[in-house]
């Protein structure tokens, strides 16, 4: 059909509402109050037979769809890890759409594919990754992690890539984790055919960060069945605590054994930005890769995840494979589909670059150090009040805690209580926080990361929390 906009018009009207968007995104609930299964009861059961004008589908953008989003961009979205998106990499992202390049072989197009090895020189000499490393975008940390288990892998020479696990006389795979590494390691186990029980959970000191002697002592337990260490995973900002494993103890150990080293930095490893933070880093120049995630903490939109390699080749020799329809005559290139499973590649460099130059180094600093600013504020005012207890140390801008009133000490009584402050704090539309377990204690996590946010909204969290746990 004939629509009545022209592309000029659909363009300025997006425009329009991303912008006010951003300049008021708390006019919205943080968390929609809506029902499993409300928004798609909304929706017609099959798409229409002739197209709609563009201004009805946004319309019902507006309508049915805003409506029932959780709204990450929001200043007082505090749950998971907070994340939130600039102008400049929302700009970046439609001009990457519009462009829609596939970043797979070189010539699939060059710029995008050099520009991928130059913003990965610029994070990587920001966050004091060896200058020799090389940086390769994912999608999340979970393919990135999938990846480096695969080179690990293919590092021991059991040329698992042609002739695969099964019917194979192999020794068990061992992969050495905590409780509180991210599950996509125990996934990337089950994918990569290790299995989940051959991800040996490695004792935590009280700091829950992972203890060496435990570590040598499993592998050394594991060596004298026969079975063989294939990576330790060690982490810098753990999902529920933000603990920082001592990585420079973790690696000497994994020297010795002949054992890959991940370093899992997702959310943390953007701090190193801030000089006094660099000791995050301590150690990882002797791992063989490390993971840091963009979108989680450096103000860009999902996704970007950046796998640093110390030997790139090990990871061509475990995914490269080029029929003759890919084959060129390009020299010496980097060929990006050669680094996983991905073949068809996203330009997500640009809005990287976009950022890095946007803000600029001086302004990604300092709004890093207001976050973790905040939260050591917040944890102060959790600390202060005699019926709450901070549970874990917070060195970065995540507190966990809990709601204790007194007179009550059953475990399972003040997790009944927790849960059901969680409930009514997130019901209000006020805020949105999410919860975790430590130690087998019910906490509750407030983790700051977006870029909107501000000291009086993080003021405004602990009256709601005080007001409903009151209520």
């Amino acid at each position: 059909m004939e629509h009545a906009g022209t592309l000029e018009d659909d363009f300025a009207r997006v425009g329009r509402w991303i912008a006010e968007y951003l300049n008021h995104p708390e006019r919205y609930a943080v968390l929609p109050a809506v029902q499993p299964g409300e928004i798609a009861a909304r929706l017609p059961e099959a798409p229409p037979e002739l197209g709609e004008p563009f201004e009805a589908i946004l319309r019902d953008f507006e309508t049915t769809i805003v409506p029932g989003i959780t709204h990450w961009n929001h200043p007082r979205f505090f749950a998971y890890f907070a994340t939130s998106s600039v102008p400049a990499a929302i700009a970046a992202e439609a001009l990457a759409a519009t462009l829609d390049v596939k970043v797979m072989l070189w010539r699939t197009s060059p710029a995008a594919a050099e520009l991928e090895s130059v913003v990965m020189r610029w994070l990587g000499g920001l966050l004091g990754v060896p200058e020799s490393w090389t940086g390769i975008i994912y999608d999340t940390a979970s393919i990135a992690g999938f990846t480096a288990l695969a080179a690990a892998r293919e590092a021991l020479g059991f040329d698992i890539r042609e002739e695969g696990m099964s019917a194979r006389d192999l020794p068990r795979l061992r992969v050495y984790a905590t409780e509180h590494t991210h599950s996509h390691i125990e996934k990337a186990a089950i994918a990569l055919g290790i299995g989940r029980r051959n991800v040996v959970k490695v004792a935590c000191d009280d700091a829950f960060r992972m203890d060496p002697d435990a570590l040598e002592q499993a592998i050394a337990a594991d060596l004298a069945r026969g079975d063989r260490p294939l990576a330790i995973v060690a982490t810098v900002g753990t999902t529920s605590t933000t603990s920082v494993d001592p990585v420079a103890r973790i690696a000497e150990i994994a020297r010795r054994h002949g054992v890959w080293l991940h370093v899992d930095a997702a959310y943390a490893g953007v701090a190193a930005l801030l000089p006094e933070h660099r000791a995050l880093m301590d150690g990882v120049e002797r791992a063989d890769s490390l993971v840091v995630n963009p979108h989680k903490w450096l103000f860009i939109p999902m996704d970007c995840s950046v796998l640093f390699l110390r030997d790139e080749a090990t990871v061509r020799r475990a995914f490269s494979l080029v029929p003759e329809y890919l084959t060129t005559t390009d020299g010496d290139v980097r060929n990006y589909m050669d680094y996983g499973l991905q073949l068809g590649r996203r330009f997500r460099a640009l809005k990287l670059w976009f950022v890095l130059r946007h803000l600029g180094v001086a302004e990604m600093r300092a709004r890093l150090r207001e976050h973790i600013e905040l939260a050591q504020r917040f944890a102060a005012w959790v600390v202060g009040e005699p019926e709450w207890d901070v549970l874990a140390p917070h060195p970065l801008s995540v507190v966990c805690f809990r709601y204790h009133p007194h007179g009550v000490d059953d475990e399972t009584e003040l997790e009944a209580i927790n849960a059901r402050l969680l409930d009514r704090v997130n019901a209000t539309g006020e805020m949105f926080i999410s919860h975790t377990k430590i130690d087998g204690r019910y906490a509750l996590r407030l983790a700051i990361g977006n870029a909107r946010t501000r000291a009086e909204d993080v003021a405004a969290a602990w009256n709601i929390l005080r007001r409903e746990a009151r209520a």
